[in-house]
């Protein structure tokens, strides 16, 4: 059968089949599965279709990447691509644009004047070399064919296949050249996969098939119930990434940027262990070593790193003091320990204010979105904000009232426990 899924591939790249033809097989593979060994040989096809970036003998071991399956408040990857590239890792970080209530990446990178997500293969190749660490979008030379099989999956109700998901996601971050791969694979309530047993399910097929081609891999499962860290919408989201580079960040986001760092340098060999590595990317955090790579990229890619220099010149351009944009503060109705925060009525409010598509072609207001003045844990006296509003528009009355019940207070003291539920290696 692999020669059959190569033949397919290079058919569906080609033109050579007609999109019925595409369609009947996604179909039949969404009905009936793929074996693991099918699974991967669909995935090299994949990455084989298009360009696959090579590196010397000298970096070849220590090329890196992670993907994350999307949540609420999710910027882990700008604060963990440049501090990999800190501790001596080189961080090809290839990323997409968001749809719905998941923010992407390069939406939010977006809020950086200047900066430039598009690069050819070369460019990405010489900027990795040269400063350890790229942040861009899929250009055209890589896994075209994944572009054409997306979208008839979109159209024909097929995208909800674990052996379609895994080959589209493992086949661009293969197509990276990559040495070692991490995966955090989301559940709850805002998460892609709701249960757990279909998110470990993913991560499972994932890390075998990533495995399966060479890629040491491993899969973090976390929690998607309450919106990561603090700050949810493009600006305030990177204004948030830059707090953490510089130290301050929200301790749930630190725990997993430090984590999920950790198994990428114990994997490549530069730590003799996971907590040995996930200290060296703290400490990458705290001394300024992460941000300055970060500054770094940011001028590689034509943005405009000045705004890094103070916060004041960082609210002012991620376009967070625009005296067009008000503020609304939503406040606690009684005394307690804050329990839950409901990530997906946080989502589906800052989507209603702009923060993100309903469609693919819709635009996207960066500066709207929410900051959270409270996390699980936290103490709340009445009448305390517990979450501010960044808008244009005045709120729809029915948007305040599912944002106030989606906090819930309790009693007794809550104590916060980990995001990371489960690694699967």
């Amino acid at each position: 059968m692999s020669k059959a899924i190569h033949d397919l591939v290079r058919g569906v790249v080609d033109g050579s089949l007609s999109d019925d033809e595409v369609i009947h097989w996604l179909r039949a593979v969404f009905e009936g599965g793929l074996s693991e060994e099918d699974t991967i040989a669909l995935t090299e096809a994949m990455r084989d279709s298009g360009e696959v970036l090579e590196w010397g003998s000298e970096i070849a071991n220590l090329v890196v990447d992670k993907h994350s399956t999307g949540g609420v408040g999710d910027k882990v990857s700008i604060v963990l691509a440049p501090a990999l590239a800190a501790c001596g890792l080189r961080v090809p970080m290839i990323s997409g644009r968001g749809l719905g209530h998941t923010g992407g990446t390069l939406d939010k990178l977006g809020s950086i004047p200047g900066l430039s997500v598009e690069r050819s293969a070369d460019e990405i190749r010489q900027q990795v070399e040269r400063l350890g660490v790229a942040m861009v979008g899929q250009t055209d030379a890589l896994v075209p064919a994944d572009r054409r099989m997306y979208a008839l999956r979109d159209v024909t109700g097929t995208l909800a296949s674990i052996p379609l998901i895994t080959s589209s996601i493992v086949s661009k971050k293969a197509a990276e050249g990559l040495s070692a791969l991490i995966l955090d694979v989301k559940f709850g309530r805002a998460a892609f996969m709701v249960e757990r047993a279909d998110a470990a399910e993913l991560a499972r097929s994932m890390v075998d098939v990533a495995n399966g081609m060479g890629i040491s891999t491993r899969a973090v499962l976390t929690t998607m119930d309450q919106p990561l860290g603090c700050a949810v919408g493009n600006s305030l989201e990177v204004l948030e990434s830059v707090e953490t580079l510089c130290g301050n960040g929200p301790e749930d986001l630190e725990e997993l940027v430090c984590v999920q760092g950790g198994l990428l340098l114990e994997a490549t060999g530069l730590a003799d262990g996971m907590q040995t590595g996930a200290l060296m990317i703290h400490d990458s955090l705290q001394d300024g070593s992460a941000l300055e790579c970060f500054r770094k990229m940011v001028e590689a890619q034509g943005g405009d790193a000045s705004i890094l220099e103070s916060d004041a010149s960082l609210m002012r351009g991620l376009g967070l003091m625009d005296p067009d944009l008000l503020t609304t503060e939503l406040c606690a109705g009684a005394d307690g320990w804050v329990k839950d925060i409901d990530a997906m009525v946080i989502a589906e409010a800052c989507l209603g204010m702009g923060a993100g598509r309903k469609e693919l072609g819709d635009e996207i207001d960066r500066a709207v979105g929410a900051i959270l003045e409270a996390q699980v844990g936290d103490r709340l006296e009445e009448g305390e904000p517990w979450v501010v509003l960044y808008h244009r528009d005045e709120v729809a009355p029915q948007t305040l009232e599912d944002l106030l019940g989606a906090i819930t207070l309790s009693d007794e003291e809550v104590k916060p426990v980990s995001r990371i539920a489960e690694m699967i290696e």
